[in-house]
Formats: structure tokens, sequence, C-alpha cells
């Protein structure tokens, strides 16, 4: 398992956001989840390999299983990731809006904030 940051509150993005340790724990416990599924990934495109390589019917029929399995672990890391997107992008606009409540153009007049389709 690894940290990916230490502390109650994350400051180095630059501009001074802070992100709280409820969102760096969620983004862990992603990551997590993340590199669970790429390891057992990894052990089943080793099987299907050694499968493949064996050319023994049964051993290519379990195949099929095997790449479903591995196709449905990668859409789960797909969701995850655009989870953890989603999740930063919120945690990002909430602590944006609480530090500036909008933005300026750069002729200094009130501008609105550009909402990214999600």
């Amino acid at each position: 398992m690894f940290q990916i940051f230490k502390g109650d509150t994350y400051s180095g993005l630059g501009n001074g956001t802070q992100v709280d340790n409820k969102v760096l724990q969620t983004f862990q416990k992603n990551f997590v989840q993340v590199q669970n599924i790429l390891d057992q990934n990894r052990l089943l495109i080793n099987e299907i390999n050694q499968n493949h390589e064996s050319k023994i019917p049964d051993n290519l029929s379990r195949n099929v299983g095997l790449i479903r399995e591995l196709n449905n672990n990668i859409r789960r890391v797909v969701d995850l990731y655009a989870d953890l997107s989603s999740s930063f992008t919120k945690s990002m606009e909430a602590s944006s809006e609480g530090d500036s409540g909008g933005t300026l153009k750069s002729d200094g007049k009130p501008g609105q904030k550009r909402i990214r389709p999600g």
C-alpha cells in the first residue's frame, strides 16, 4: 500500500488550495482499489498467455471466461478513474468557491466560472 499525501491538508497545488483529509482518504481508497484490480489483471493475463501457449482445448475454452473477467476489470478501472476525476473536480470547485466566491476577468470585472460538462 502507498501513501498519497501526509497530514490533514495538502496545499501543494500552487494556488494555496487545500484538500481536506476526507477527500484524500477517498483518493487513497480508490487508488488502492485500482492497484488491486491491476494486480489481478496481471495474473489473469499471465494465465491467459499460459493457456494460449499450451494449446490444450480446455485451457483455450477457459480463456473465454478469463478474457471476459479481464474486460470487466478494465471497465471497473475506467469507472474508478472517472469517479476520482469527478471527485477531484468537485473538491477543487468547492475549495476555489470558498477562496474567491467567483472569478475576475482580465479586465478586473466579475466573471462566470466555466463549468465543464461531466
